[in-house]
């Protein structure tokens, strides 16, 4: 009986933070979506700048990663 009863005292004291969990997920997904592009994007150039300074050891015949 006694741990019925915390389990109603846990889930009284804890909807409240399961609603409030499924309501700021999406918000924070979208929050931080601009600065995941942009790490993408960032990450781009310098694979791009790393295949440019590479080059010319890959031609003279340098072996693959």
């Amino acid at each position: 009986m006694l741990s019925f009863i915390l389990w109603l005292g846990l889930l009284f004291l804890c909807w409240p933070l399961a609603l409030l969990a499924l309501v700021l997920y999406p918000l924070l997904w979208l929050i931080t979506l601009p600065f995941r592009l942009i790490g993408i994007g960032v990450e781009g150039v310098f694979e791009l700048l790393r295949a440019i300074v590479m080059l010319p050891a890959r031609i003279l015949g340098g072996s693959p990663r």
